[in-house]
């Protein structure tokens, strides 16, 4: 089966060609046809099987006709991140390279506002956007979406999950009713159901997989850690030092501030390794993806701003630094290795109960248990818990007698003075338990008991004592 009877035109099919790429993937063979006829499409699959070329290749067909008028795109296409829309960007550049009068605009954060100005006055075939600044141009009234003609919102459950929801509300009240809407995601939370709802017409559902699975060419792992980050840490060094034939990794953290660290820490061991978070500015977090693409560093630390659509075809290991805290992006993390039907693994390191829940979570969502993988010579495992909870209840459970002796014979040389006085009169008067009482009273008054009162001598008590009491008879 080849591309040949999807009914691509013959300038996209001579593109494909000159890819190499002779047999279109499940989601492309099933959604193609459907997107050609018009018919909005949700497209399910997992991670890495082709998505962003089951739109980009019919949407060059389609185009093929008509022009585009300055500031109104004739197709929009919605990106949870900048390096997926510049993703599809090359996507189009490659798959249209016999496409000459084709006008392709990129509007992202972190980009002068004034170049993606000229482009738009120019005219745009194709607009790739994240919906911020998409709505930014718009509300400076540099942009028009009255003529867009096809609508795709890419990543969707992403797209929804970033808290993105109002933001594609307004642009899909933006553009007309009549347009044709493309959903592509890895994920169907329920709340794509009801969404999708509302935004598409009676859709094409193409379903080449099982919602939240994993590549099976990955291999899944779990390690053992201490829930210091410092230990974390010492577990990552050892895990990547004794990995098998690993070419690069992804190492994610569910936060920019731990990224940041464990950059800064890997750099202070020797490690080739480059840092990726969504707070770096655009210049920085492309050339950080080019070295890693280039193969000029060996791993990359990143946020979950790396884990959905990025593709690099050739990562030999993920490992995730910190269980992700929702089980679809550990979907999304592992899946970019294990691409094209290459072998991967992806390991991650579980510290305490809270990582267990999250892990049992990821396991119901995937529907398949993740072994532990064999300890690793030097790897801190779980007996480093025991030796900080057995000191804390052996001193509770110990009679007093036990645990005093050795307080004494520490700071013997600090209590010599006080001996002598306090000790040697209970063990003389142990045999008369009021001695003891009488002991503690002088402490509070010693005066009065260290003092013999003479009866005839009364010049030391106070005067209310000396006063006659009346008794009633």
């Amino acid at each position: 089966m080849s591309f040949s009877h999807l009914g691509l035109s013959e300038k996209v099919l001579a593109a494909v060609a000159a890819t190499g790429y002779k047999t279109p993937t499940p989601i492309q063979d099933q959604a193609i046809p459907h997107v050609l006829a018009r018919r909005d499409v949700l497209g399910i699959a997992q991670t890495g099987t082709g998505k962003t070329a089951a739109f980009v290749l019919p949407m060059l067909t389609m185009l093929e006709t008509g022009r585009a008028r300055a500031r109104m795109p004739r197709t929009l296409i919605l990106e949870p991140t900048r390096e997926l829309a510049a993703q599809v960007e090359e996507s189009f550049i490659k798959y249209g390279v016999n496409h000459n009068k084709l006008n392709v605009a990129l509007i992202i954060g972190g980009v002068s506002f004034d170049d993606q100005d000229a482009k738009l006055m120019r005219g745009v075939d194709v607009l790739i956007a994240t919906p911020g600044r998409l709505l930014d141009h718009n509300e400076r009234g540099r942009l028009l979406l009255s003529g867009v003609e096809l609508l795709v919102i890419d990543e969707a459950d992403r797209m929804l999950d970033m808290g993105f929801i109002p933001d594609i509300e307004r642009i899909c009240k933006l553009v007309p009713f009549t347009r044709q809407t493309l959903f592509f995601t890895a994920t169907m939370p329920p709340e794509i159901r009801r969404i999708t709802e509302q935004f598409l017409s009676n859709p094409v559902r193409v379903e080449v997989s099982k919602p939240a699975t994993t590549v099976a060419a990955t291999t899944q792992l779990l390690a053992r850690s201490g829930r210091d980050g410092a230990e974390k840490r010492d577990t990552l060094r050892r895990l990547i030092r004794s990995a098998e034939g690993m070419k690069n990794a992804i190492i994610f953290c569910n936060r920019k501030r731990d990224v940041a660290t464990l950059h800064r820490s890997l750099l202070r061991h020797g490690f080739s390794v480059q840092a990726l978070h969504g707070d770096m500015d655009q210049s920085a977090r492309t050339a950080a993806l080019e070295q890693f693409r280039k193969n000029e560093v060996t791993l990359l630390v990143a946020s979950d701003v790396a884990a959905r659509g990025l593709d690099i075809p050739d990562v030999s290991h993920i490992y995730n630094f910190d269980v992700p805290i929702h089980a679809d992006d550990y979907v999304h993390r592992i899946g970019r290795t294990g691409r094209a039907g290459r072998a991967g693994v992806a390991i991650t390191i579980v510290a305490g109960s809270n990582d267990a829940k999250a892990v049992a979570a990821i396991e119901k969502l995937i529907g398949q248990p993740i072994p532990f993988m064999d300890k690793i010579a030097g790897t801190p495992a779980e007996p480093q818990h025991e030796p900080r909870s057995e000191p804390r209840h052996e001193p509770r459970h110990e009679p007093r007698q036990t645990a005093r002796p050795p307080q004494r014979g520490r700071h013997e040389h600090q209590r010599r003075p006080q001996q002598p006085e306090r000790r040697p009169q209970p063990q003389q008067q142990q045999p008369a338990p009021v001695a003891r009482i009488e002991d503690a009273r002088p402490r509070r008054a010693p005066q009065p008991v260290r003092t013999p009162m003479d009866d005839g001598d009364s010049s030391h008590l106070p005067a209310f004592l000396l006063r006659p009491v009346p008794l009633k008879a």
